[in-house]
């Protein structure tokens, strides 16, 4: 004989305040609080970060027009590639706390923390306590959630709004009121200044859970999507309209446009390109990438969310979020249009095909740290299915269903932990030998204390392999511009794989990269320095910033090919995907008289000019942007500047991507440098003073 545990009932629903249950607060308190602790350790390990960022976070900490525009330096020469939204978090406790590494990062598990403790409300609404509860857990353990709560990228952001916003939505669904759809609208326009059009991925699926199961007519229905649409323009056209309008000659240049275009740089390359490669400025040759996107950025297909590169970041439990799906919507079948339960199947549901397919099949640049806005949908849908599947358990085809969710979740993990073998070998062993005897007897009507035991080996599939690719994480440091969760796992695509973060080691799975002290040489201050951050150019990396793989072949952004990572953080002048790490000496001749010049110094591409920056906390201009190869400044601004005394020195040896060519602004300013100024090598580092021609 078999016990069912009943659904949540429409009460519930309605007002879930007024049913809970004793052990949920208890429950939700150890989660949100275990998951803030954990978030918390080893967490100035990671020092700066992202150099490009941290060096924003910098500079809108000292200038408020910085802060407006995202400009990479406080001087305002340029801007970030991205809106400023996710920077003004963490600029706003930089300028309460100062500037490290804790101040920088701190508010970014703090989002973490709110993302875990909104899905687990939101799911919760809809299908109980447990349901959240398990919901949040999965999201915190989730590897690239955790990797991305802890770094300065602007995911945390985009992924707390859109969880907010699917939490609007739901309110939506419930009542039918304007105020929600207008709340919805405002979440998703604000997380477009996080990272522009990514967050339109999840409007697809809130519009088509409101077109079916709003409680309004019709008519009503289409009105009030149409006034989420315009809060949405509103939320985020406000600071796009004040960025187009304000006169060029008096703001940053916008970074990563050719054309000074924050338009063009959102339907560009950070829009359509992003979708057919074609983004002009990048790192492929002439902003083209191969086509199918087969190239750098990893072959485009269905399964690219579990390949090497993705699938210890994301894909443990996506085949038993898609099963979830299916048979929680068999089981609403007959249930009526306005059924909120089917409405949040569809709504997360949604989520996830739509954002998996697009990232699936996109050509452009596409990074496995982007996954991390899958992670709540899965986690939403696991927790949905694993109470569904629950409480209706005395149905055989219901039984089966969750025996096959648990034999390919099985499968799952030991394919991925079969990637890394020498990490936790016995682990997949236990996973393997859990999920046989587990799908078996899932198939089965077993008595409550059987069934109960299920349910922990169940959880035990589903949670283990996450949870020690976080815990990994969580032991590590990371930085550089592509960062990964987890151990390694030997599936870089060009740009980079699981287990490249920074350190001597080259990313070879079990070693320990050697840390280094001091914030001379890029280490937050207040926080361990990342490792590997000594002056000097890693092991296997040419001088010019380069880099090699195992097949000694160079690829054009600097990144290493083959199956070991690199040190992203780069020495002496930095690269593309790494920051500049200054010696004490080189920092002591910048700060010298620094406060007289505008900025003072420039060097080519944005990391090449961050760790200076960092280092000194005076302005550093990055010449052409991230990649190098923004035309700010001209040749001819940059000669006036100089003329005008604005610029003190001039950093050699600096890049950014393949973009940079013979032709580009940055190779003009390179060369009338090193035509007219004489070169000074300080450990290491061409030093051209700006103030002092040829002889």
């Amino acid at each position: 004989m078999t016990t069912t545990i009943a659904p949540p009932s429409p009460s519930d629903i309605v007002n879930p305040t007024a049913t809970r249950k004793r052990w949920e607060r208890p429950a939700l308190a150890v989660l949100l609080l275990g998951t803030l602790i954990a978030y918390l350790i080893n967490l100035g390990a990671n020092g700066w970060a992202n150099d490009f960022y941290a060096a924003a976070i910098q500079a809108g900490s000292q200038s408020w027009e910085a802060f407006f525009f995202g400009s990479s330096d406080a001087a305002n020469s340029i801007t970030v590639d991205k809106p400023p939204a996710s920077l003004w978090v963490m600029e706003l406790s930089v300028r309460l706390f100062g500037l490290n590494s804790w101040s920088m990062l701190v508010p970014q598990v703090l989002l973490g923390v709110a993302s875990v403790a909104l899905l687990w409300a939101t799911v919760r609404r809809s299908f109980g306590p447990a349901a959240g509860l398990i919901a949040g857990t999965v999201l915190a353990v989730t590897p690239v959630a955790v990797l991305m709560f802890r770094f300065n990228n602007p995911d945390a952001l985009l992924v707390l709004l859109m969880v907010a916003a699917t939490w609007a939505m739901t309110r939506a669904v419930a009542d039918g009121r304007w105020r929600w759809l207008l709340l919805t609208g405002g979440l998703i326009g604000f997380g477009f200044l996080a990272k522009q059009l990514q967050v339109l991925l999840v409007v697809p699926p809130l519009a088509l859970t409101y077109l079916i199961a709003g409680p309004p007519k019709l008519g009503k229905r289409v009105a009030q999507l149409f006034a989420a649409g315009a809060a949405m323009v509103v939320a985020a056209g406000w600071w796009l309209l004040a960025v187009e309008l304000w006169p060029a000659d008096s703001r940053p240049w916008i970074g990563g446009s050719q054309n000074n275009s924050i338009i063009e740089l959102t339907l560009g390359y950070n829009g359509l390109g992003r979708l057919n490669g074609n983004e002009t400025g990048s790192v492929g040759p002439g902003g083209e990438l191969p086509a199918g996107g087969n190239g750098m950025w990893g072959s485009t297909g269905i399964t690219r969310m579990f390949e090497s590169a993705q699938g210890g970041q994301i894909a443990w439990l996506i085949p038993a979020a898609l099963l979830a799906l299916v048979a929680g919507l068999v089981l609403r079948g007959r249930a009526p249009r306005t059924d909120r339960r089917r409405a949040a199947l569809i709504l997360w549901g949604g989520w996830l095909l739509v954002t998996g397919l697009v990232f699936s099949f996109m050509a452009g640049i596409f990074h496995q740290y982007y996954t991390v806005a899958l992670a709540p949908a899965v986690a939403a849908l696991v927790g949905i299915g694993a109470v569904q599947i629950w409480g209706s358990r005395d149905r055989l085809w219901v039984r089966c269903a969750g025996a096959v969710a648990i034999g390919l979740t099985t499968a799952t993990a030991w394919i991925l932990l079969s990637r890394s073998a020498s990490f936790q070998p016995w682990l997949r062993w236990a996973i393997l030998a859990a999920g046989v005897v587990t799908t078996v007897a899932f198939v089965f009507p077993l008595a409550r204390k059987q069934s109960v035991i299920a349910a922990l080996a169940a959880a035990f599939i589903g949670l283990a392999g996450p949870i020690a690719y976080s815990v990994d994480t969580l032991a590590s440091a990371h930085s550089g511009a592509i960062p990964s969760a987890g151990p390694s796992s030997g599936g870089m695509h060009g740009m980079g794989g699981p287990g490249m973060r920074p350190g001597g080691d080259g990313g070879r799975p079990g070693a320990e990269g050697s840390a280094t002290t001091g914030a001379r040489d890029g280490a937050a201050p207040g926080g361990t320095p990342p490792d590997g951050a000594a002056t000097g150019a890693p092991t296997g990396m040419p001088s010019d910033g380069g880099a090699q793989g195992q097949d000694g072949t160079a690829m054009p952004d600097g990144s290493a090919q083959g199956t070991n990572g690199g040190d992203q953080r780069m020495g002496g002048a930095g690269g593309l995907l790494g920051g500049s790490r200054p010696s004490d000496q080189i920092v002591t001749l910048l700060e010298a008289n620094g406060t007289d010049y505008t900025w003072v110094a420039a060097a080519v591409g944005s990391n090449s000019a961050a760790g200076y920056q960092l280092a000194t906390e005076l302005p550093v201009m990055p010449i052409g942007g991230f990649n190098g190869s923004d035309p700010s400044p001209t040749l001819e601004q940059f000669q006036q500047y100089v003329a005008d005394g604005k610029i003190h020195y001039f950093v050699g040896g600096g890049r950014g991507g393949p973009g940079g060519n013979s032709e580009s602004t940055s190779s003009a300013i390179t060369a009338w440098v090193t035509a007219n100024y004489t070169a000074t090598t300080v450990d290491g580092v061409t030093l051209y003073d700006l103030t002092q021609l040829k002889s």
